[in-house]
């Protein structure tokens, strides 16, 4: 009798592609304030807390701002992001991702999401999936960011699974690191470069073919 096995997926990147809304939103807001914002440093802002994340980009521009003036910019940042979150539509979903999830819905797979957004929900829900993840941890379950294990751990927990029976998909090295620290598999999708530290990489969502999800649940 083989072990039994579950998933965790982070969001982003994995289930469906909103750091592209992201980008938009903080071009626009670094536009706002006077400067360019290129594609090339959005890289830096993978996976960073929205907080930290507007400090990057200030930084970029060299623009220094009181707290209240950084708050309302953040709701701004959010406001703009949620508007396009909401046009979201099922044709959003990664390839490869439904005929993976109907894979495992078919072979009696357990699987999570688990992402540092608060939006998540709202997201998954855009894109038709809501109801097919077992559990669900966002960034309203967590107080420390990945690449702290806890969002993991949680999601573990909510599927009453041991960590190392879990198989976890994350698109960013904290994920992978996040992943590794709570003592899952981890699965990396994008730059096998930047991934080095995941169990096993794929370049994209495509590379879940059968074959491959049956090696790694033995």
């Amino acid at each position: 009798m083989k072990k039994e096995k579950a998933f965790i997926f982070d969001l982003d990147g994995v289930i469906v592609d909103t750091a592209k809304y992201h980008f938009l939103a903080w071009r626009n807001l670094a536009n706002s304030l006077g400067f360019e914002f290129t594609e090339e440093q959005n890289e830096l802002l993978k996976g960073v807390s929205r907080v930290k994340s507007l400090e990057i980009l200030l930084k970029i521009g060299n623009v220094e701002l009181t707290e209240d003036k950084k708050q309302t910019l953040l709701i701004q940042k959010n406001t703009e992001y949620l508007q396009y979150v909401n046009k979201m539509t099922a044709e959003e979903i990664l390839p490869g991702i439904n005929e993976l999830l109907d894979f495992l819905d078919q072979n009696n797979i357990k699987y999570a999401l688990g992402s540092a957004s608060k939006n998540a929900p709202l997201i998954l829900e855009k894109v038709g999936l809501l109801n097919r993840f077992t559990a669900i941890v966002d960034g309203n379950d967590v107080s420390k960011a990945k690449p702290d294990p806890e969002v993991f751990l949680i999601g573990a927990q909510k599927l009453n699974m041991k960590p190392e029976d879990c198989i976890v998909v994350e698109d960013a090295i904290a994920g992978v690191e996040a992943a590794n620290a709570a003592n899952m598999l981890s699965i990396g999708i994008g730059d096998a470069e930047v991934l080095k530290e995941a169990d096993y990489v794929l370049s994209d969502t495509t590379g879940f073919t059968t074959d491959f999800i049956q090696k790694i649940l033995n």
